[in-house]
């Protein structure tokens, strides 16, 4: 008798409920929105535009990273999270003003047809495998640095809220690691309301609607706005995107994943999105074993936070999803969102030191990167991989 063949991968259930899922995928979605769609009502406001139009430009970004982060988690069964590029809505924050709002959405087309055509190539995959594995995890760890030492920083103006979310997670890594997180989240809101610094006075629900903005070009608006936020999206979005995927071990290929967000974006730009790109910070959350012990469930963490009343809703009410987190004190969200990344920052420098000869490489990496350096408006995540690699060179290239 024949044996039935296997079950399709297709048709194997894919949707896992386990708390730890359910709360890495609020994190990041908390983490991801709170850390800068101050940036967005702060670029719009200054260029004059009116409450639709933010409204709409905040609807454009949502829809596209639920869309895109499902679709693609659901693919490639890896915990792919599309997120819009924060150093790029900091860059229009100086940028938008100066130009026609019709030229900005132009030059949000450039950008997007730009990294359309990087996606549909294969040289970003050799780029990626050019790069050493220590530096990649070094870079990693110096991004997610800088929100690791938040906690700390946090402590020293809402000392008994930080406090009882850090013993609260300690003793919960000790006792039920992987619901660690879901209880220091608990704890932080339980305190914060205790301490009276929940304050729901500003929340309002109110729809967003899209506008659409017909796109016109110029070679300005082009070279001051599409180019800068095509090389910040490459720099600071798609390369330590694509390594928080390869130090957690996820081979999934770069092309598609750039090609869709690229897409996504070019279609999305009449209606104010200035592009979605892979992320980094976010997509770390999601990527831990903390987040379930089995790697290939880890994606459903990814899941839920584009489809868990997360990403859709935040973009059908824009405005609301801000106010809701303005009712949460940014100690409590900075302090959950440090703790979610304790154990990448761990793994990333303990792969990142392994090779001796990358050592000193990934130490400059490394450095460079959580410094914060910026230079011609392009973040240290750009600037850590070139010095990681150029170190590389200078120590380890072959001598005649």
């Amino acid at each position: 008798m024949k044996a039935s063949p296997p079950a399709p991968v297709a048709l194997r259930p894919f949707f896992d409920s386990s708390v730890s899922t359910i709360v890495a995928g609020f994190v990041a979605m908390m983490t991801g929105y709170t850390s800068s769609l101050v940036l967005m009502f702060q670029a719009g406001q200054a260029a004059h535009l009116s409450d639709a139009q933010i409204s709409s430009w905040i609807w454009a970004l949502s829809i596209g990273m639920a869309v895109c982060t499902i679709g693609l988690s659901l693919r490639y069964r890896a915990p792919i999270v599309v997120a819009w590029s924060t150093p790029g809505a900091a860059l229009l924050v100086s940028s938008l003003p100066n130009v026609a709002y019709a030229d900005a959405i132009g030059a949000f087309v450039v950008c997007a047809v730009l990294l359309t055509a990087v996606g549909l190539t294969s040289w970003f995959d050799t780029l990626m495998k050019c790069i050493p594995a220590g530096i990649a995890a070094a870079l990693l760890a110096g991004i997610l640095f800088e929100i690791g030492i938040e906690i700390f920083r946090a402590a020293q103006y809402q000392t008994t809220l930080v406090l009882v979310m850090f013993f609260t997670y300690l003793a919960g890594k000790r006792l039920a690691p992987r619901h660690a997180i879901p209880a220091t989240l608990a704890a932080g809101v339980a305190m914060a309301g205790a301490l009276g610094l929940l304050d729901f006075s500003r929340f309002h629900v109110a729809l967003a609607h899209p506008v659409f903005t017909m796109p016109a070009f110029s070679l300005s608006a082009a070279i001051g706005i599409g180019i800068p936020l095509f090389v910040v999206a490459m720099a600071s979005q798609n390369v330590p995107g694509i390594a928080v995927l390869r130090a957690d071990g996820y081979t999934t290929p770069s092309a598609p994943l750039i090609s869709t967000t690229g897409i996504a974006s070019l279609l999305l730009a009449p209606f104010g999105s200035h592009g979605v790109n892979l992320a980094a910070i976010t997509a770390a959350i999601c990527t831990g074993r903390e987040v379930h012990e089995d790697r290939d469930k880890r994606y459903t963490a990814a899941v839920w936070c584009a489809a868990s009343s997360i990403y859709l809703i935040a973009g059908t009410f824009g405005a609301t999803i801000a106010a809701l987190f303005a009712a949460f004190p940014k100690a409590l969200v900075v302090s959950v969102a440090a703790l979610a990344l304790f154990g990448s920052i761990m793994s990333r420098l303990t792969n990142a030191m392994q090779d001796a000869r990358q050592r000193e490489p990934a130490l400059v990496t490394f450095m460079v990167t959580a410094s914060g350096l910026t230079l011609l408006s392009i973040g240290p995540a750009f600037w850590g991989l070139i010095a990681g690699v150029a170190t590389h060179f200078v120590l380890n290239a072959r001598r005649t």
